[in-house]
């Protein structure tokens, strides 16, 4: 009697492909779940305020947002007031965990426009947010990025009431790649090559997709205010979380003449005002931009310059000297500028 042969060959198919399937996401722990951002509903028709995605790692990590990110229509800088510091767990469990590997999703519509330096916009909202906790201290080669075009009927990004931004926008998945601190056996060359691109893929990701100009560092900004004269005014930046400002032959050479000139002539002052970007709520910002100041000031005791000649002011976000929706135009904002009137 003839017995096909197709149903075994299709079992045959199956097995070997769930076996793939569980060796390279169960046993190597290499796949990564997207999860999805929004879900549509009542609420989210109206514009009301959504459910932010959890951020979990199993039963190592769960973090909920106390709010959701916003985007600008066709933006890709999250507004992430909403947050208020949560992310710093998230920022400390990276420290502490240099084997776990995040992968930030970035989604974006079909009918928004995707910005030339990048490769879409969906991955320009997740460097975005990659390169802010980098900043903060998360390793760089624990985040990738991934972006995600939404076109499922079922799933969309919910605008706000008044239609001029968006809310989620971003998601986040938990992976743990193969890369043994100490291999137990040799691996091959071809292993070995894959082993090495996964480790430098994810700090390479932002020097590939962002203009060379949002590398830009605090001391590099820094190194580049040049002194002229106490009358013309110099920036003072600081590196991530810290309260002295960089020290530079520019900024020294102005304090040195400034004390001088103070000293010589007690009806002028040195003003100190502190300026933020634009991340953030407003009032917070115009209280960071006077305590920047403020330090400053207080570390200005040693110069000889008189206490009472030091006048402290502060802009906030309100005198930009760079563009706030690039990396680089917030960092050269975060300053204190001071001069002699």
């Amino acid at each position: 009697m003839f017995v096909s042969k197709t149903p075994w060959i299709l079992l045959l198919v199956l097995w070997m492909a769930g076996s793939t399937w569980w060796h390279v996401c169960h046993i190597k722990q290499l796949c990564v779940d997207l999860p999805l951002p929004f879900s549509t509903d009542s609420a989210n028709a109206q514009g009301d305020e959504i459910a932010p995605p959890p951020i979990s790692d199993g039963r190592r990590f769960s973090l909920e947002l106390p709010g959701n990110f916003r985007f600008a229509l066709s933006g890709e800088t999250p507004n992430a007031d909403a947050l208020g510091s949560s992310l710093g767990e998230l920022v400390t469990y990276l420290q502490n965990n240099p084997d776990r590997r995040l992968t930030i999703i970035g989604y974006y519509t079909a009918d928004e426009t995707t910005p030339a330096s990048a490769t879409n916009l969906g991955v320009a909202r997740a460097e975005q947010l990659r390169q802010y906790l980098t900043q903060q201290g998360a390793p760089a080669v624990s985040l990738s990025t991934q972006g995600q075009l939404i076109t499922l009927p079922d799933v969309r990004m919910a605008a706000t009431p008044a239609g001029d931004s968006l809310m989620g926008g971003l998601a986040f998945a938990f992976a743990e790649t193969d890369i043994p601190q100490q291999p137990a056996t040799p691996t091959t060359a071809a292993e070995s090559e894959s082993l090495r691109e996964l480790t430098v893929a994810a700090a390479d990701t932002v020097q590939k997709k962002l203009p060379v100009a949002t590398l830009n560092t605090e001391a590099k900004l820094a190194a580049a205010e040049k002194f002229t004269s106490v009358f013309e005014p110099i920036d003072l930046y600081f590196k991530l979380n810290e309260a002295n400002y960089i020290k530079t032959a520019a900024t020294r050479q102005f304090f040195d003449e400034a004390a001088r000139y103070l000293k010589k002539h007690k009806n002028k002052k040195l003003r100190l005002t502190g300026h933020t970007d634009n991340t953030g709520n407003d009032a917070v910002n115009l209280r960071l931009s006077r305590d920047r100041a403020s330090d400053v000031k207080s570390h200005l005791r040693s110069s000889g310059i008189n206490a009472s000649q030091i006048v402290v002011d502060a802009k906030g976000e309100a005198d930009p000297k760079a563009d706030n929706s690039t990396i680089a135009g917030r960092r050269a904002n975060r300053r204190v500028t001071v001069v002699v009137n």
